[in-house]
C-alpha cells in the first residue's frame, strides 16, 4: 500500500512525458465549430425578454434620491421588452415636501424615454393642498418632471372646482398651466 502511494506521482509525470502523442487530438476535438457569424449575434441581442407578473414595484429615482414609488397589481411587457404594462397602478411622488398620490386601471411604462402614461379613471391627490384631479389620461416626463394630461381635466378643492380640456403641471415649481375652455366655479 506504502509502495502504491509513492508510485502515485508517476501518473503526472506520464501524462506530462506523453502530451505531444494526444495533445494535438484533444485540441483538435476541443476546437470551436462553425466560427462566429455577426448576424446571429446581432439576432440573439434583439430577443425579447417577456414576462407577466402579478405585482410590480417601481421605484424612480433623480440622483440618488427617490422621487417616485409606482405599484401595480399586474405588469408584463409591451411591444418590447423596454415597455412595461400595468394594471391597477397606484403611484407616489415624494419629491417635494408634500406627497402626490396617482392611481390609475391601466400604465405603461417606457424604460428607455423614462415615460410613464396613466390611462382610466387617473386620479391625482395633493392632501396637504386639498386637491383632487381626475382625467383619463396622465403622461409623466421624468426627464422634464412634467405631468401632462392633454385631456379634459377637473379638479376639486375645499374652494373652487376646475374644468379645463388640458393641463401641464410642473413638479419642480408646482405650477400648473391650463388650456383649452377653463371654466372655474367659486
Amino acid at each position: 500500500m506504502k509502495n502504491l502511494r509513492n508510485l502515485l506521482w508517476l501518473v503526472p509525470l506520464a501524462l506530462l512525458a506523453t502530451s505531444p502523442l494526444w495533445k494535438g487530438a484533444v485540441a483538435d476535438f476541443l476546437k470551436p465549430r462553425g466560427g462566429y457569424d455577426p448576424k446571429l449575434a446581432a439576432e440573439a441581442a434583439r430577443v425579447q425578454q417577456n414576462f407577466v407578473m402579478d405585482s410590480l414595484t417601481l421605484t424612480l429615482t433623480t440622483m440618488g434620491k427617490e422621487e417616485w414609488i409606482i405599484n401595480a397589481r399586474r405588469a408584463f411587457t409591451g411591444k418590447t421588452d423596454r415597455e412595461l404594462g400595468m394594471l391597477d397602478v397606484d403611484a407616489l411622488y415624494k419629491g417635494k415636501d408634500q406627497p402626490i398620490t396617482i392611481t390609475s386601471n391601466r400604465g405603461t411604462y417606457y424604460l428607455d424615454e423614462r415615460h410613464l402614461i396613466l390611462i382610466d379613471n387617473v386620479v391625482i391627490r395633493k392632501p396637504q393642498a386639498g386637491e383632487t384631479l381626475y382625467t383619463d389620461l396622465l403622461h409623466y416626463y421624468d426627464a422634464t418632471k412634467m405631468l401632462i394630461s392633454p385631456v379634459d381635466v377637473d379638479i376639486k378643492t375645499p374652494t373652487f372646482t376646475l374644468q379645463a380640456g388640458r393641463m401641464d403641471y410642473d413638479l419642480t415649481t408646482d405650477g400648473y398651466e391650463f388650456s383649452q375652455g377653463v371654466i372655474v366655479e367659486l
